[in-house]
């Protein structure tokens, strides 16, 4: 059977668009304080978390590709989201992610999805720069950028015009043969 759209193995974990099955594990990431550096902090009403949730599954229908969701690959358990991202009216490319499990932060899980995602979005999508949005409160999340080689570009455009407090991480280039080994 042909998947509607790609999967990606890394050695511990299996990166797959969002389903229906995963919106439990969204709603109680969303309502709770560690995301609050996702899309303006917790969702107090289930009708937001529902919209956000369907901003992720619409972005793989409207430009065919979209952030993943991690799970392991030995138990099938929903870690996070790492990926790919691009909405309407952010100036550049992303490469996102968020850990929705506290019990599963400090095991190198964001750094090997974060690359397998970056490599994903450089070999098989074909671009050629990426950036991450991070808040410059999310220390996590600002070392794992400097962990994937991401520098911090003080010249990069916002994703908001009023927003002045984002940090602009731009990830290391694809070498110009494509090959995914020499930015990982």
């Amino acid at each position: 059977m042909k998947l509607p759209f790609e999967h990606i193995e890394t050695p511990h974990l299996v990166l797959r668009p969002p389903e229906l099955g995963d919106w439990p594990v969204f709603l109680r990431f969303i309502k709770d304080e560690r995301s609050q550096f996702i899309g303006g902090g917790p969702q107090a009403n289930e009708r937001d978390a529902w919209r956000a949730f369907g901003h992720l599954v619409g972005h793989w229908v409207l430009r065919d590709f979209g952030s993943f969701i991690i799970t392991s690959k030995n138990t099938g358990q929903i870690i996070g989201l790492t990926g790919p991202w691009f909405p309407m009216n952010h100036p550049e490319r992303e490469i996102g992610w968020s850990v929705w499990d506290a019990g599963m932060e400090g095991k190198g899980i964001a750094y090997e999805a974060a690359l397998a995602a970056r490599e994903h979005a450089y070999g098989t999508l074909g671009w050629e720069t990426a950036v991450s949005y991070i808040d410059p409160k999310n220390t996590r999340s600002i070392a794992l950028a400097e962990r994937l080689g991401a520098t911090l570009d003080g010249t990069a455009p916002k994703p908001y015009d009023d927003d002045q407090a984002t940090l602009v991480y731009r990830h290391p280039a694809p070498d110009i043969d494509g090959n995914p080994e020499a930015y990982a």
